[in-house]
């Protein structure tokens, strides 16, 4: 055969060499794609997130995806646990009383929307803040779970009643913020400590709660938001209050039932007054100044929206500086 001349084998094996390179160079270039596809996904911020959580509450379960960040709080005690835990809402029910918010939040709840009362939200505005959760209450929202639902992933606690700890650690880990929630309640822990070991003997003085509500007056028990306090300090507690109850409203034949080495009392005033004038009726009712608590000058008016109305980790530290000055002066 003379050079030049075409041979069918040889014209083949250059057909499949050729194609051999080019399957190859695909695949180079296919690998590479994919190597810088996997690189992308690798290189997300570190503070975002795709993942989601699934929380146990009161109503049953709730997934949440990545890090709430447009919240609606409908209750007071709730309030006070976003601020605590970093978090602004969007939207929360108004104080108890204040306009809207309470003293002692006010300054950090410019710009947050209201959305109706704790008793009565209004579910229009939520849905128009088109929030990514809500936490409400089941004792509160129950007849409104499933619409609160329709509009963001929601989270219940159970009661208002009970101990508030409780309800701050679900509602830092619906937030994903467990870690946060575990120092705000190591901080409040150790101001208990603090308070206990200056107070010493001091913490043996039985302490009476009372307290005054348009048309009625109450005594309070432990399973109260002050009664709580109580018990983590370990104060002491005149026999007649000294039961796991919350509260009884009492006529003025029971104004003996409020004796203790110390009285605190507050009074819940809507505006109208009434509540200032029942306060001042029975605090000059002749039984009540022959109390001995009174009569020796220990019976205190305290702060109602700190004591009791707010419920929250904010009051519950100012509760804390109000018995630190009364306990150790």
């Amino acid at each position: 055969m003379t050079q030049g001349t075409y041979s069918p084998k040889k014209g083949l094996g250059f057909r499949f060499l050729a194609f051999l390179l080019a399957f190859c160079m695909i695949m180079v270039g296919c690998g590479s794609a994919a190597k810088d596809e996997a690189s992308t996904d690798t290189t997300k911020p570190s503070g975002s997130t795709e993942t989601t959580r699934t929380i146990k509450h009161a109503m049953g379960e709730t997934t949440i995806k990545g890090d709430p960040k447009k919240v609606v709080i409908l209750t007071n005690e709730g309030t006070e646990a976003l601020l605590a835990l970093g978090v602004k809402p969007v939207g929360a029910v108004k104080s108890w009383v204040g306009d809207p918010w309470y003293p002692h939040i006010a300054s950090d709840m410019q710009g947050v929307t209201v959305v109706g009362d704790e008793g009565q939200p209004n579910l229009e505005a939520i849905a128009a803040l088109q929030p990514d959760l809500i936490i409400g209450n089941k004792m509160r929202h129950e007849k409104i779970y499933e619409q609160l639902s329709a509009i963001a992933p929601t989270v219940f606690s159970t009661d208002l009643r009970g101990n508030w700890k409780v309800n701050f650690t679900l509602y830092a880990e619906a937030l994903n913020k467990k870690a946060e929630g575990d120092k705000v309640l190591a901080d409040y822990d150790k101001k208990v400590a603090d308070l206990k070991a200056k107070a010493g003997d001091k913490l043996k003085n039985q302490i009476s709660l009372v307290r005054f509500m348009p048309g009625k007056a109450r005594i309070y028990y432990n399973n109260t938001f002050a009664g709580i306090i109580f018990k983590d300090l370990g104060l002491a507690r005149p026999a007649k209050q000294n039961n796991d109850g919350f509260s009884d409203d009492v006529t003025k034949e029971r104004i003996p039932d409020m004796e203790g080495d110390i009285m605190f009392y507050f009074t819940y005033e809507t505006g109208n007054g009434q509540a200032t004038k029942l306060e001042q009726e029975w605090t000059n009712d002749p039984l009540f100044k022959n109390l001995n608590v009174v009569k020796s000058g220990k019976a205190y008016k305290v702060d109602d929206t700190i004591w009791n109305t707010a419920g929250g980790v904010r009051a519950a530290n100012l509760m804390l500086d109000d018995l630190a000055k009364y306990l150790l002066k």
